[in-house]
């Protein structure tokens, strides 16, 4: 009678996507925290590396190499934990995570000659954490849900998460706003410190949510290091991703912080739009895999990526300065919704994979591939950009997506039942 109690409690929603023994209330709350931390962070990241420590194009690459090295190492990081269960290291990542905001907020909060090392060096460790929630947050997610929902499990706990980073930009928004009203400017560090004050307290405060969470029941000791034949497909789109995600993550909020003078009031707010329609479109996008596939999602994911890359490029030059702001702005918007169709890439692996151990492990080695090219293209972005302009840097992007739409279509939905017929 207890156990059907607690069922009926539980929100529509929980019981149509999880199993009816899956306990999501903390690990929800959690995403919902560390979203906020997060939101605050990224509301001023690229205007606090601008606006105060007068970082250029060149330079901004470079620091996003160092803060992708994490992604890189992460098959190498995760195989120190391999006795770990998933939960275990979903605790880890995220109080490295509260440590790295800890320490941006201390750097900001002092004037210092090594300032732009420290705050790589905080944003490395911001990133470790980061990154080693990535593969057993997905992971976590599909565990919990009923075998047929795991896309809108993915779904729906991005946009969970999504709520979180909205409350976060909105404040960095109204922080700033109020600031301004009282005569401080985008290059004053006040509000700097506001805000990564915040993100320190809230990401803590996420971190200590998550030290109570209960063990998952993937407790089976993971592999240290994963290839396997059969998932060949998934690292190439992998590294295809990589690429493609990192000229977007590091270059186009600089587009508009460098190119269109975009302060931290509206560049927040802009995230906080995205943030809106990645929540609202998260769960939709997952439905849409459970329909009609990952393949067809990752076809028409990298198709809308070149028309992307290509305003991004020359909305400059095709529209009036006003105009080409708004046309940059939408398209600014219109990548970030595309790139949660990523999911479908995980969908993929979990398809074909032979159990829970195999998926983490998967997945793990999948972000250090593609962060390989990550990598390389964050120290040759910032380059090739003031060698030869922003036209040139998304119209490689653009070339790399359309040959990743290319890959994509190769893949063959038999693969899912030769696969589950080798291993039965």
């Amino acid at each position: 009678m207890t156990n059907n109690s607690k069922e009926r409690k539980r929100p529509a929603f929980i019981d149509n996507i999880y199993r009816p023994d899956a306990k999501v209330g903390r690990f929800l709350s959690v995403l919902v925290l560390f979203g906020i931390a997060v939101g605050l962070k990224q509301g001023v990241q690229n205007n606090y590396l601008s606006d105060i420590l007068y970082v250029g194009p060149n330079e901004r690459g470079i620091i996003d190499a160092f803060r992708e090295l994490p992604g890189l190492l992460l098959i190498f990081i995760l195989a120190l934990m391999y006795r770990f269960t998933d939960s275990r290291v979903f605790k880890i990542g995220t109080a490295l995570m509260a440590g790295g905001i800890a320490g941006l907020f201390i750097t900001a909060s002092s004037e210092m000659l090594l300032i732009k090392v420290l705050v790589v060096i905080f944003m490395v460790i911001f990133s470790a954490g980061e990154h080693i929630i990535m593969p057993v947050r997905s992971t976590i997610a599909m565990e919990l849900a009923k075998r047929e929902k795991t896309g809108s499990s993915l779904g729906i706990t991005t946009s969970i998460n999504q709520v979180g980073t909205i409350a976060g930009l909105l404040l960095v928004t109204g922080i700033f706003i109020i600031l301004e009203k009282n005569g401080f400017s985008r290059i004053d560090l006040a509000g700097y410190r506001i805000v990564l004050g915040m993100a320190a307290g809230l990401m803590t405060s996420a971190a200590l949510v998550a030290s109570a969470l209960q063990e998952t029941t993937l407790k089976a000791p993971r592999q240290r290091l994963y290839f396997a034949k059969k998932f060949t497909k998934y690292y190439i789109m992998e590294v295809f991703y990589g690429s493609r995600k990192q000229i977007f993550l590091t270059f186009g909020p600089y587009v508009l912080v460098r190119e269109y003078g975009t302060d931290p009031s509206i560049m927040s707010m802009l995230m906080a739009i995205c943030a809106v329609f990645v929540m609202v479109c998260s769960p939709l996008i997952g439905k849409l895999i459970d329909k009609v596939g990952y393949k067809a999602v990752m076809v028409a994911d990298t198709l809308i990526l070149i028309v992307v890359c290509l305003l991004y490029g020359y909305a400059h030059i095709l529209f009036a300065p006003g105009i080409a702001f708004i046309v940059v702005c939408c398209n600014f918007i219109l990548d970030q919704i595309i790139s949660i169709a990523s999911m479908a890439n995980n969908v993929y692996v979990q398809r074909i994979s032979s159990n829970r151990e195999e998926i983490t492990a998967t997945l793990s080695t999948g972000i250090s591939v593609n962060h390989i090219f990550s990598v390389f293209i964050a120290l040759i972005g910032g380059w090739i950009w003031e060698a030869a302009g922003i036209e040139t840097l998304f119209t490689i992007s653009a070339v790399l997506g359309l040959i990743s739409s290319i890959y994509a279509a190769t893949i063959k939905k038999s693969e899912e039942v030769e696969v589950r017929s080798e291993e039965q």
